[in-house]
């Protein structure tokens, strides 16, 4: 099979479900919105800039926010870059897609994969030339994206009109693509973006973690509001002095230093690096909790992975995350714009460790029968078939 993925190639998430078609032996080809260096091989790579993403640090992991741009005064968090790239962005995409049309004509793919609505999936819609075209949903491209500018309604809805087929990580977003513009009609997979989780990798210690570790994974974001998750610590401290908290990717980042400083958790707090994915395995298993503070989302994969990896899940009560998590018997949820509710649910988690263990054997249950790689990716070659064969 030759496949286009028309993605932005510095992601895990997207080079963790192209491995398995590279590994496959299929011939693949990459149109990526950023430069990137690939750890495996492929046909070929060309760079095609949209939105802005040439002048975006190279060193800076995707969906990422500079914390300078950070509005934490608002409900949302939303990074002035992401404001921006809303309203300017979709003005760029009609040049960036002459690019990739002849990309497409030049190798002629048997199947386009368009790894996100924006910008890569409304890229990919702009050139489209007839060849089957797959777009994956994340997790907020509906919630938070697509309603934001009159211009990023536009494309989205175009995108859903032009695309062939969706791929989404939560049914939420299938029933939200139809609402945008997909016609019933065509065929849906849902499947976690990155593909699912390698169990090799990630997987329980041999003995759980009886210590009060927390672990929130999710970096800057600016759908994150990690200013709550931060003034919930001293709350948590309070009760459980000798709980501990790590945060990967935020080494460095002047606001968590800020924040750190002006509530008096040095102590308390590990702030990370970025990490290789799969060195976060590791990292997990060193947790109790695993914290996920957004309040836009599908489902985050290092949600899965934390889970994988035997931590219990706290996470911000969404519809998506409610796929995933029942609360009370696999997980709890709380209101991630409100510190003190944050702050209650790790608590309860932490004193409640019948609920941690019976959680775990669940948990165990739904990663097997959902989100494992090989089974998943598995949907994902018989997807490309079916979508291939309909057109």
């Amino acid at each position: 099979m030759k496949i286009l993925f028309v993605v932005d190639a510095r992601s895990p998430i997207a080079t963790n479900w192209i491995r398995h078609f590279v590994e496959r032996g299929d011939e693949v080809y990459i149109a990526s919105t950023f430069s990137c260096q690939l750890d495996f091989p492929v046909k070929r790579l060309e760079v095609t800039p949209v939105a802005f993403s040439s002048v975006k640090k190279r060193t800076q992991r995707p969906s990422t926010a500079s914390t300078r741009m950070l509005r934490l005064d608002s409900a949302q968090a939303l990074g002035l870059r992401t404001v921006i790239r809303h309203w300017l962005g979709p003005l760029t995409i009609r040049r960036a897609a002459h690019r990739v049309r002849r990309f497409i004509e030049e190798v002629k793919p048997d199947l386009i994969h368009a790894m996100r609505i924006p910008y890569e999936g409304m890229l990919a819609a702009d050139a489209y030339t007839g060849v089957p075209l797959i777009v994956s949903v994340w997790g907020n491209d509906f919630t938070l994206h697509a309603p934001s500018t009159f211009l990023m309604k536009h494309y989205t809805h175009w995108t859903m009109e032009v695309a062939d087929a969706l791929h989404a990580d939560v049914h939420r977003d299938v029933r939200l693509a139809r609402e945008w513009g997909l016609d019933a009609s065509k065929p849906t997979l849902v499947a976690p973006g990155n593909g699912g989780i390698r169990t090799d990798v990630f997987y329980p210690p041999a003995v759980p973690v009886e210590e009060p570790v927390i672990i929130n994974p999710r970096g800057f974001r600016p759908y994150v509001r990690n200013d709550e998750f931060f003034r919930a610590i001293p709350l948590v401290l309070a009760k459980h002095p000798k709980t501990r908290f790590i945060c990967t990717t935020m080494a460095g980042e002047p606001q968590a230093e800020q924040w750190i400083g002006k509530l008096a958790i040095r102590h308390a707090v590990e702030l990370l690096p970025p990490v290789p994915h799969f060195e976060m395995a590791s990292i997990f298993r060193r947790a109790q909790i695993v914290v996920s503070p957004s309040i836009h989302d599908g489902t985050p994969n290092s949600l899965l992975e934390g889970i994988a990896c035997g931590c219990f899940p706290v996470a911000g009560d969404l519809e998506s995350i409610r796929e995933w998590i029942t609360p009370d018997e696999n997980g709890l949820l709380f209101n991630s714009n409100d510190h003190r509710s944050i702050a209650d649910v790790i608590i309860h988690a932490i004193e409640n460790k019948n609920l941690r263990e019976a959680a775990a054997g669940l948990n165990r249950e739904i990663i097997s029968a959902r989100a494992e790689y090989k089974s998943n990716m598995a949907k994902a070659e018989a997807f490309y078939e079916k979508v291939i064969g309909k057109s």
